[in-house]
């Protein structure tokens, strides 16, 4: 495991309190952050009770990990609820440097009738919305509240939680994996908007399917472990990665063997989107990775 310090720097991770969101905030700590938010909310088949409980318990691993936690109760896909984490973050801590976008909604959500996946005509409309509202709109307010602190401090972090490239477009799909192709193309225009203020905007998916509750609501044995993306989120979160942004990167192609900064060049694929014709400030994004053979 690397041993990059995120030492001064306070975090807020939404979905913090399982699954990828908690293991990522018990790195952080571990890593010396000066703090650490968490945020959880309800889906439509879940209790306040259950969220506040894993709240609670991630707060406490964040504790033993030697750091300072903060949990929130607040749902991504509510402006009012981005501001005043954000807002609460700031005031626990005195700062706020890295958002982690990890709060999502799998494709659960839209199905009916017992099914595991539905083609997008059988969705559940509501469903969709429900999806779209944490994984497309909880992101970007997240964002917008928390770019301003960052832009002050004159450095800043921002992370978004993608996935595979081929899974946003797979059959049977929708909304969860259109839902990530919107947050790449996010991340690019974010990191433009934002070029030149110390503040970064990258995407970092897991390369395949993990063994959370994220995607039926709960634990099958399959899959790659929860902590999968800490060495790459580590590094994206840290000094490592001044002026890298507008990227995407894959947490599981890691390689502990390597010097940090080569074993994230390892992680990084290029863009999902052809490069522009116009002029780009975003000269890494759409390169090959220089990874050794």
């Amino acid at each position: 495991m690397t041993d990059i310090r995120l030492d001064g720097r306070v975090a807020l991770i939404t979905g913090g309190a399982r699954g990828m969101g908690r293991e990522m905030a018990v790195a952080f700590a571990r890593a010396g952050a000066a703090g650490i938010a968490i945020t959880a909310a309800p889906g439509s088949d879940e209790t306040d009770a259950a969220i506040r409980a894993e709240l609670d318990e991630a707060l406490a691993a964040i504790a033993a990990a030697g750091g300072k936690g903060l949990a929130l109760v607040g749902d991504v896909g509510s402006w009012e609820d981005c501001q005043r984490v954000v807002a609460e973050t700031v005031r626990a801590f005195g700062g706020l440097h890295i958002l982690v976008n990890n709060a999502g909604k799998s494709g659960r959500y839209v199905t009916v009738g017992g099914k595991r996946r539905v083609p997008f005509y059988e969705s559940d409309p509501a469903g969709y919305v429900e999806v779209n509202r944490t994984n497309v709109d909880g992101p970007f307010l997240m964002a917008r509240a928390a770019a301003a602190h960052m832009i002050a401090a004159g450095w800043g972090r921002i992370i978004n939680i993608s996935k595979n490239v081929d899974a946003m477009h797979r059959p049977d799909n929708t909304p969860y994996g259109p839902s990530k192709a919107a947050l790449e193309a996010a991340t690019i225009a974010w990191a433009e908007d934002i070029f030149g203020t110390g503040v970064t905007v990258n995407s970092l998916g897991p390369g395949g399917a993990v063994d959370t509750r994220f995607g039926d609501g709960t634990i099958s044995g399959r899959g790659m472990p929860a902590d999968i993306m800490v060495p790459c989120a580590l590094w994206l979160a840290s000094s490592a990665s001044d002026g890298v942004t507008g990227c995407r990167y894959t947490g599981n192609l890691w390689d502990d063997s390597l010097p940090p900064d080569e074993a994230a060049e390892a992680c990084r694929e290029p863009q999902i989107f052809p490069a522009p014709e116009r002029e780009t400030k975003l000269t890494l994004a759409w390169q090959p990775s220089r990874r050794k053979s």
